[in-house]
Formats: structure tokens, C-alpha cells, sequence
């Protein structure tokens, strides 16, 4: 098959009908909802109780839909992977989030996504990753140094919402962007929390409504920047880099384009690493041995104080990157994954039709016993390079994989490195007494109280 005719099937299937899936072990639930409810309540308990009675493949009904999910590194690997381009990744993420970021790089497939990606990797590249690191560095000092001067209990996620959403602007959109960067915030904050609403229709009041007014304002500002940006040339911030971005004729992405993509880009760097930063902090403060490890590690850097950190510090510090990969095993920002298969397909002996839905399960991965002993234990010492030996390499995916795997992992990572570089060298974290936080894991992981962390400045 082609691949026109693979993007074409992808953009013209048509759902399969339920009693076609009805070989595949399961249970729908209850009438209308299935089993959303459940999923919704426990979602990590959910899936682990499914494996347990049905196995590794098995039919549910979630948020309208029968679907089958795939668990393991192997489901893992045939979705992400495929290299035969079975699944589309556009009509599996279409639903959650096509009102809201359309045509973002997640919701792109096969030969357009690759031309897009493509496009879009200059914004990655060396020199404007330098850039986006200087302002990375400066914008988590002064909100550290903040922090410093208020010792006592604070609830990091909110904290941490607000400083990675103003390092996302800043970064993304450019220092001089002046007092627009409010109302801008204000619409990414309202689209994120509308690509989870319950109600999906845009009605007034409701979180959908807000959202998509929202994208209205997110739409209206970039129409309005792009072509001042094009005409003033340069600029380090990725907004910049995209507006002058080309095609592999030449041609420069349309307006349309950019905007979809800065949108999606924007989201993705905020949200996401709003939930890692939280839970990589949790970790900490619950285990202050791992803490004090990390501290000696900053401490060695020898950068003085008040001075900026230096990309050269970032590759020297190996065991914060194995604690924030840890924490990331631990509380996957994405997951759960849906694909959409464009054609027949079999996995583990069961024959699977066009059309289905079908889903991974990255929580469910991670805390695989036969893959990570003790699987709900904090051990950064999983990820140095003799524990790695031998481990499917499709059974850790925080960022995906194959040709979706996440372009911003190398500003994930370099981002985690520098908050820890300035949180770490300033502050001593701690758990208050009698704590223990409970997290929201569905759609991304999200301490349901803030989780409270007590915070005072290292001795």
C-alpha cells in the first residue's frame, strides 16, 4: 500500500462496529458511560485489574467509544514504532484535543507529520536551544530566589504552574512581548483545561466554551505578531525561529501552520512539565537521602554564587537526570496514549479491524514488577547504563517514541537540570508531618491538593 493511500484510509475510516471486537476479552460497563467512571475514579487500578483478569489486550467503552488497549513493551513498540504505518496518531488524539490545537504536530500523520516535523526542528536546534536556556536560567533563579524568601509551606503545583507557563512565554514567545502576555497566559490556561472537560461542546460557560475562546484570542494575537515578525527577521525565541522556518522547497510555513504548531508547542511545554517538575519535587522531599545526593552533585558544579549556569554544568550533573527520569517512570505526564488503526492488524494472536481505537498504557509499563522490581519504590539507580543493559528500550516512554517521539525532551530535560541546579543549591525540601499526597493520574498527573511541600533555605 501507498503511502497517499495510507494517509488516505487514515482520513476517511470509519469506526468499526462493536460486535466486530466482541473476540477480543473485556467488559463495556454499564449502558452510555461504560466504564469511564471507573477509568476516571482509579485509572492506574483500572488498567492493572483488566490485565489481571482479561491479559495484555483487552475491549473496553470509554468516553463513548469501545476501544482495545494493548499493555507492555511490545504494544508499546508496535504503536509508537510503526514502522508500517498502521496507526494514526491524529484520529486517536482527535477527540481530546482537535477543538482546542488542531493540527499540532501530535495531531499531524505519516509524510505530512515528517515535512512538519522536519520544519519545525530548527527551532531545536543548538543555537536557539542556548538562547532559550539563558531565559530558562534567569526566569527560574529570580521565581527560586522568590521562594528563598518565603520559607514555610507552600503547594508547588500551582507555583510551578505559573513559573513553567512564564518561562513557556518567554522562551516560546520572547521577552519583549510586553503586557500581552497576560491575556495570552490567561487563553493557554484556559484551552489546557478545556481539552479535559467532561462536556465536550463548546457551550457557553462551560470549560470547553472558555477554551475555545481561548484559541479565538490565541489565534488572533499570533495573525497579528506573524507578520511583524517576518518583517523584523531574527529573533532567538521559538516564535521568531517558526515565523521564519521553511519547508524543504523553501516555502516558509503558512500563518495557519504557525499558529498550530505554537499553540500545540506551547501547551505540551507547559503542561507536561508542570506535572514532571511536581512530581520530581514530590520525590525529593519524600526522600531527603536522593536529596542530599543531588545537592553534593550541584554543589560540585563550582559556579558561584549568583552566577548563570552553563550548559557544560547541565551534562555534568548524571544523577539529577537518572532522579528526574525516575520520577517520570514513576508518574508518566502522558499516561495513556490512543491510536486509531487505518488498517487490519494483529497483536498477541487477536485480529484487530480499521478503524478500532486502540490505546498503550505508559503507567502500566512503568510499574511492570518483571521490568522494575519493587515498581513503586523511588531508585534513580534503575537509569545508570548497567540497569538500562538489556531493558526493552519501549519499556520507559515518557516521550514517546518512533517518529512522534516528543521533539522538546532535550528542553524537558534541560529545563528539569536548571530548576534543580537553582531549587536544590537554595532550598531543602520536606514533606510536612503526617502528609501523604494523593494524585490525579488521568488525563496528566496532578497532586489533587497542590501537594504541599515545606521549603526553607539550605544551611
Amino acid at each position: 500500500m501507498s503511502m497517499q493511500s495510507v494517509a488516505s484510509t487514515a482520513s476517511t475510516f470509519t469506526p468499526p462496529k462493536r460486535n466486530t471486537l466482541t473476540h477480543i476479552p473485556g467488559n463495556e460497563g454499564w449502558p452510555i458511560i461504560g466504564n469511564t467512571l471507573a477509568a476516571l475514579a482509579d485509572p492506574k487500578g483500572y488498567v492493572e485489574r483488566n490485565a489481571a483478569r482479561y491479559g495484555h489486550v483487552y475491549r473496553t467503552y470509554l468516553l463513548g467509544e469501545t476501544s482495545v488497549t494493548l499493555l507492555g513493551p511490545e504494544a508499546n513498540e508496535l504503536l509508537l514504532f510503526d514502522q508500517a504505518r498502521q496507526f494514526s496518531s491524529e484520529h486517536g488524539w482527535g477527540s481530546v484535543l482537535g477543538l482546542l490545537f488542531p493540527k499540532g504536530l501530535m495531531l499531524r500523520d505519516f509524510d505530512e507529520h515528517r515535512i512538519h516535523r522536519r520544519a519545525l526542528s530548527v527551532a531545536f536546534k543548538s543555537e536557539p536551544m542556548k538562547s532559550y536556556f539563558t531565559e530558562l536560567d534567569k526566569g527560574i533563579a529570580a521565581r527560586v530566589a522568590r521562594w528563598k524568601a518565603k520559607p514555610g509551606e507552600m503547594k508547588i503545583y500551582p507555583a510551578m504552574k505559573q513559573l513553567t507557563l512564564d518561562l513557556a512565554a518567554t522562551s516560546f514567545l520572547g521577552a519583549e512581548i510586553g503586557p500581552e502576555v497576560d491575556e495570552v497566559n490567561r487563553a493557554f490556561v484556559d484551552m489546557v483545561a478545556a481539552a479535559v472537560a467532561p462536556i465536550r461542546t463548546p457551550l457557553p460557560g462551560t470549560q470547553m466554551g472558555r477554551g475555545v475562546k481561548g484559541r479565538k484570542r490565541i489565534i488572533a494575537y499570533f495573525s497579528q505578531q506573524i507578520p511583524i515578525r517576518r518583517a523584523k527577521g531574527g529573533g532567538d525565541d521559538l516564535f521568531s525561529q517558526l515565523c521564519q522556518a521553511t519547508h524543504e522547497d523553501g516555502a516558509l510555513l503558512s500563518e495557519q501552520d504557525i499558529i498550530d504548531h505554537m499553540s500545540f508547542l506551547m501547551m505540551a511545554a507547559h503542561d507536561t512539565l508542570t506535572s514532571s517538575l511536581t512530581s520530581f519535587v514530590g520525590e525529593l522531599a519524600a526522600h531527603p537521602d536522593w536529596q542530599r545526593k543531588l545537592r553534593a552533585e550541584i554543589g560540585a558544579l563550582s559556579i558561584a554564587a549568583g552566577q548563570p549556569t552553563s550548559l557544560d554544568n547541565l551534562n555534568a550533573m548524571p544523577l539529577t537526570e537518572m532522579a528526574f527520569k525516575e520520577a517520570l517512570r514513576l508518574k508518566p505526564p502522558v499516561p495513556s496514549m490512543p491510536r486509531r488503526a487505518v488498517r487490519d492488524f494483529t497483536f498477541k494472536g487477536y485480529a484487530i479491524p480499521a478503524g478500532t481505537l486502540v490505546g498503550i498504557n505508559p503507567l502500566f509499563t512503568h510499574h511492570m514488577a518483571e521490568i522494575w522490581p519493587e515498581p513503586d519504590k523511588f531508585d534513580p539507580m534503575r537509569f545508570t547504563d548497567e540497569a538500562q543493559r538489556g531493558r526493552h528500550r519501549f519499556a520507559w516512554i515518557p516521550f514517546g517514541g518512533g517518529a512522534h517521539m516528543c521533539l522538546g525532551l532535550h528542553f524537558a530535560y534541560m529545563q528539569a537540570k536548571c530548576f534543580a541546579r537553582h531549587f536544590l543549591g537554595n532550598l531543602e525540601v520536606s514533606l510536612p508531618a503526617n502528609y501523604a499526597p494523593s494524585w490525579q493520574m488521568w488525563p496528566i498527573p496532578k497532586p489533587r491538593d497542590g501537594l504541599r511541600v515545606v521549603v526553607k533555605p539550605t544551611s
